[in-house]
């Protein structure tokens, strides 16, 4: 999900202010929350409280650390992908964007808890002298599904910056549809809101959209289409 690709260093460049490259959604039009799918068990926990005996809260614990349908999903997005990366840094989608291509790899950890996602590719990047060079690019993304928020989640991180981007969200079943929101300060004081869309289209491929809040106005900077590598 959350590859979730946006640049710093180029953003600081041409003097946008927006996040690193992420991976792997501001509020989805029409969301259907990720629970309504998941077993009963996932999702008609009680609260915990003071009054709970410590048996009574351990099997609350246990309950909440079972995979669903929702962890399942995630499962299915497993694998070795190819992408092409398109990017609208001056936020005009009609305009020609700039490409780059590259390979993303989703593995399963903490038996299906949980899953990693490494990226790696090249992307032309201004150097020193504002000329326009190949630069290898690596980002790494955990992703999951919280039983207690009853959220997917992610994190992102690359090699473009020190800090690291979270996000959350929701999936619509009716279009196949996750979509995550979150927030990114690529620098000091400059905080950007953004919203990441993944479409599975099939089992051998899907497509990414992320969209920034810029002044108050939603623009889609970026897009990646993904192909199972067979």
């Amino acid at each position: 999900m959350k590859i979730k690709p946006i640049l710093t260093l180029l953003l600081m460049a041409t003097g946008l202010a927006l996040p690193a490259f992420a991976q792997g959604p501001a509020a989805s039009p029409i969301i259907t929350p990720a629970d309504a799918i998941a077993p009963a068990a996932a999702s008609s926990q009680p609260v915990a409280t003071a009054q709970m005996s410590e048996p009574e809260m351990m099997k609350q614990m246990m309950e909440l650390s079972k995979l669903n349908e929702n962890h399942k999903m995630l499962a299915d997005l497993a694998g070795t992908w190819s992408y092409t990366v398109k990017m609208w840094m001056n936020g005009d989608p009609t305009s020609k964007p700039q490409e780059s291509k590259g390979t993303a790899v989703r593995k399963s950890v903490m038996d299906g808890r949980f899953f990693t996602l490494d990226v790696s590719g090249k992307m032309q990047m201004p150097g020193a002298d504002g000329k326009m060079k190949d630069m290898n690019f690596k980002g790494m993304g955990v992703e999951g599904y919280d039983n207690v928020k009853k959220k997917f989640t992610g994190i992102w991180m690359d090699n473009m910056g020190t800090g690291f981007m979270t996000s959350e969200g929701d999936y619509d079943a009716a279009s196949k549809t996750f979509t995550y929101t979150g927030e990114y300060e690529g620098l000091p004081g400059m905080k950007q809101k953004i919203r990441e869309v993944l479409k599975i289209v099939d089992k051998d491929h899907h497509n990414f959209e992320w969209y920034e809040d810029r002044g108050g106005k939603e623009v889609k900077t970026m897009e990646i289409s993904y192909t199972r590598k067979k």
